[in-house]
């Protein structure tokens, strides 16, 4: 009989240890928590505000260098060429010009879908070819990647192709073979 008064009193202990052992994980838990989103989510502010001055004019030097004029990059290429020197001149000099953002309506028979692509050229010639005639790039490109669906550009091989036909393009349209190579900066459908 002495047994039968102990058995409540070890149901006690067991369910106090359970609600520590609770707690402790809850706290546990919580401070990880807190610490996850202070490292990850929390943008650390600069330590100073000259650091700050610095780290503004950084980022608008960054965007004045990817949005120079043809100009400016056919100048400094022209640099670049005379210390090369070693080709002996063989090589055409190549010069990469960033065509402005398309967004177009693609052909999907059941979907509205778009796509939004931005393009840098490389030429061999001169690249105030494409300036000259950015009405009929627009156009021959809008024309192009509006008959796409998004079937056709969501492979590899799809993109592939769709380069090879925007060089066709835009070579047609500045009517001489100037354009090498077409890359993607930005390709988004939605």
């Amino acid at each position: 009989m002495a047994d039968a008064p102990e058995a409540p009193e070890e149901k006690k202990k067991s369910g106090f240890l359970k609600y520590v052992i609770l707690v402790v994980l809850l706290l546990l838990l919580g401070g990880g928590g807190f610490f996850a989103y202070q490292y990850f989510f929390v943008a650390k502010p600069p330590a100073t505000a000259e650091q700050a001055k610095e780290q503004a004019q950084a980022e608008e030097k960054k965007a004045e260098e990817q949005h120079a004029p043809a100009e400016e990059k056919k100048a400094e290429g022209g640099h670049g060429e005379a210390q090369k020197g070693g080709h002996g001149g063989k090589e055409a000099p190549s010069n990469l010009v960033a065509l402005p953002a398309f967004v177009v309506n693609l052909a999907d028979p059941n979907a509205r879908r778009y796509l939004k692509i931005v393009l840098s050229v490389e030429m061999t010639g001169n690249p105030e070819l494409l300036e000259a005639n950015q009405a009929k790039i627009r156009d021959a490109l809008l024309m192009l990647l509006s008959t796409k669906t998004s079937q056709d550009l969501s492979t590899l091989e799809g993109k592939i192709l769709l380069r090879k036909e925007i060089v066709d393009r835009l070579n047609q349209a500045i009517g001489q073979a100037k354009v090498a190579r077409v890359y993607f900066t930005d390709f988004v459908i939605q």
